[in-house]
């Protein structure tokens, strides 16, 4: 087993990578279930139903033009666009793991705090099915 430092995850959006502005990320895979237990049953019964796909990045606020968090994430919200996410937990390389999936840009939240440095965060909801083929 070999383990994975998170400083080599790359996070690209759009075509653009903001992993130099990205402090935390997560990808939340889910499926919604569904109750099919019957009369008479002691226990309950279910079944999967669709995938139910998130992802969520945050960092250091970074006003760099065009390429920034917020210059990249937050007219994607305003325009509720699909766009292409592009993640990969181990980095760049042949054969390294590789999420890509369709996401639109929920929430765009900046926070100041009075004695740190202002954040970002954004929330992001998957479109179909995600393709995890390695690079």
């Amino acid at each position: 087993m070999t383990l994975i430092h998170g400083k080599s995850t790359v996070v690209v959006v759009n075509a653009v990578d903001i992993s130099q502005f990205t402090k935390t990320s997560e990808f939340t895979r889910g499926v919604d279930t569904h109750d099919t237990t019957h009369y008479g049953d002691e226990n309950h019964e279910w079944t999967g139903g669709l995938g139910d796909n998130a992802f969520s990045m945050g960092g250091t606020f970074d006003n760099t033009a065009g390429i920034g968090p917020r210059a990249v994430l937050r007219p994607l919200m305003d325009s509720k666009a699909l766009v292409t996410l592009v993640r990969r937990p181990e980095g760049t390389g042949a054969g390294k793991a590789q999420d890509s999936v369709s996401i639109i840009v929920e929430k765009y939240v900046e926070t100041n705090p009075v004695n740190d440095m202002v954040a970002w965060a954004a929330e992001c909801k998957c479109s179909g099915a995600v393709n995890s083929a390695a690079q």
